[in-house]
């Protein structure tokens, strides 16, 4: 457990969070928002705080009093506003996936009992596509929707007819009593209809989750971060928006991923949550440009090596080489916090020469979610870092030879379990209170954390050798031909287990280094094979990889653009 070293406030729900912080900073701008013509204005935390009331007392005012509320969408101001009109008095949040399809989204529903849908209009067309599959009760407020109609209401007139009401005196939301143990919010498992399963978090869950945090990661009231990550991941919404507000900072929202550079510009943001493909993508990209300028890549190497000399002697350098670079984040970026898949550690060194920290970490929905990871004063660049303060971990059914073992949490952070399943909470949360992640990891003498894979992934051979598909597919990945990849258990002519790769090829490299715009099926396994064999010359003989398959499109990812393997896999 780590020793905190930044002070923080004390509070143990998020209404006492946000009045905290309104008090503080009032008039200061909360988030930066964008009108019909694309112009951007502020929100005050001030504004925000009477948003969120009129919201709120509008669902007392409905009969929604410890209701379940659904929000889905693009990141919005609205979205943001749905969710803590909700839980700061209301009932509790369930946010959907916008990317689900229609029948996982009406298993959410009636799972957890929805009474209310906030949703922007592209869910709006989902939902009224499949009208007739909705339970009649259901009542849909919709952003940005004008006027009122028979089947969805206008948020605009919902938030103004709460504003009336608070206006004549009713503060049925605004002294509701909150229970920092009770469910707050409902949050959904990746998976098809019937699979997934519901975190149950609390208000303790997430507020001591902020404070942990932000007792060895600092975010400044002058600090900006844009949303890019879906809100409904707990990852984008406890550390993106709940530690924003916390700070005194400013939000501001990504229009969609393929709109990020263009925000970046627009917005200059000193910080965002990202996850490890996203970082990779950008920094083939700009690696890319380096290696075609004439000495590009002695010159950055040269450029590199002297603004981590500067860092040491306290000189900052990494403008006077990198500018350009830095102009493409905005200009202002200092800070990108990184979780949900393997880093290259390159990447983070190099944008630690751009000028740019990368906190890299790990984290779970159930832990709400954040629980190991570097930090202010941990600058590691392979290591998911060190336990949060108030978290405890420990590692069972070790492996002798590697010390290689299941990652179990405790803290004030872990989820009260799963929605109406005991059976599989009891699975997962032992007598002791700890969480049984089925991440498998090990830690070293300095007390630093590595994560190897999960263990319903891992491949026994038949000499009993355990092979993490997840060690192998990072060394795949830092291939140039391989755009993406999955390591999957694969048989040979014996109908023993070997290891196969599945490979998503990078055509236009491969077109790149072949010099010609048409390449065949053999030009393809011809180079992507020997990039097989340059990483199978980097590991042990039993893990290499044995069986090659050629994907002719890409994975089955979730909206964090994070590879789906049970659903790749059965695909085949």
């Amino acid at each position: 457990m780590t020793e905190p070293f930044y002070k923080v406030r004390e509070f143990s729900d998020l209404r006492e969070m946000l009045r905290q912080s309104v008090e503080i900073y009032g008039d200061k701008t909360l988030f930066e928002v964008k009108d019909d013509k694309g112009s951007i204005y502020g929100i005050s935390y001030n504004k925000f705080q009477k948003d969120v009331n009129s919201v709120g007392t509008m669902l007392c005012a409905s009969g929604l009093k410890g209701c379940r509320i659904a929000v889905a969408g693009q990141n919005a101001y609205e979205w943001i506003l749905s969710y803590m009109a909700t839980v700061c008095g209301t009932g509790v949040i369930v946010p959907i996936d916008k990317e689900l399809l229609f029948d996982d989204v009406n298993s959410i529903l009636k799972t957890a009992e929805v009474k209310l849908i906030f949703c922007d209009k592209s869910f709006l067309k989902k939902l009224s596509e499949n009208r007739d599959k909705l339970d009649n009760g259901i009542k849909i407020v919709c952003f940005k929707q004008e006027e009122d109609n028979d089947f969805s209401l206008s948020f605009d007139n919902f938030r103004r007819n709460g504003r009336k009401l608070v206006k004549e005196g009713d503060t049925s939301f605004i002294s509701a009593e909150i229970d920092p143990e009770a469910m707050c919010s409902l949050l959904f498992t990746s998976g098809t209809t019937g699979t997934s399963k519901g975190v149950m978090l609390c208000h303790r869950n997430f507020c001591t989750d902020v404070q942990h945090t932000m007792e060895v990661v600092k975010i400044y009231p002058d600090d900006k971060g844009i949303s890019i990550l879906p809100l409904h991941h707990t990852y984008e919404c406890t550390i993106m928006m709940f530690m924003g507000i916390y700070s005194g900072g400013i939000a501001a929202f990504c229009d969609g991923l393929k709109y990020v550079v263009k925000n970046l510009k627009e917005y200059s943001p000193t910080v965002f949550v990202s996850v490890p493909l996203l970082l990779e993508k950008v920094h083939k990209t700009i690696m890319k440009k380096i290696e075609k300028k004439k000495n590009g890549m002695k010159i950055f190497n040269f450029a590199k090596k002297t603004v981590k000399l500067g860092n040491k002697l306290g000189i900052n350098l990494s403008r006077v080489f990198f500018k350009e670079i830095q102009e493409v984040f905005g200009g202002r970026l200092r800070l990108i916090i990184v979780g949900a898949a393997p880093m290259n550690p390159r990447i983070i060194e190099d944008f630690a020469a751009f000028g740019i920290q990368i906190i890299y970490g790990y984290g779970l929905t159930e832990c709400s979610p954040l629980v190991i990871c570097n930090n202010d004063r941990l600058h590691l660049s392979e290591s998911i870092g060190v336990p949060l303060p108030g978290v405890e971990v420990k590692i069972i059914n070790k492996e002798p030879e590697t010390g290689i073992g299941e990652i179990c949490i405790r803290g004030p952070m872990v989820m009260l379990g799963y929605y109406n399943n005991p059976e599989e909470t009891a699975k997962v949360i032992d007598e002791d209170g700890f969480f049984h992640t089925g991440d498998l990891g090990y830690v070293n003498e300095r007390g630093e954390y590595f994560i190897t894979g999960r263990s319903k992934n891992v491949i026994v051979t038949k000499n009993g050798k355990n092979i993490y598909p997840e060690e192998i597919e990072y060394h795949l990945a830092q291939n140039k031909y391989i755009e993406e990849c999955l390591v999957v258990e694969g048989k040979d002519k014996n109908g023993e287990p070997v290891v196969e790769a599945d490979v998503y090829p990078n055509l236009e490299e491969i077109k790149d280094s072949l010099g010609k715009d048409n390449v065949t099926e053999s030009d393809i396994m011809s180079i992507i094979g020997k990039a097989i064999d340059e990483t199978n010359r980097k590991l042990p003989s039993y893990k290499h990889v044995i069986k090659l398959k050629i994907r002719e499109t890409e994975f089955i990812k979730n909206t964090t653009s994070k590879i789906q393997r049970f659903k790749n896999i059965s695909n085949g």
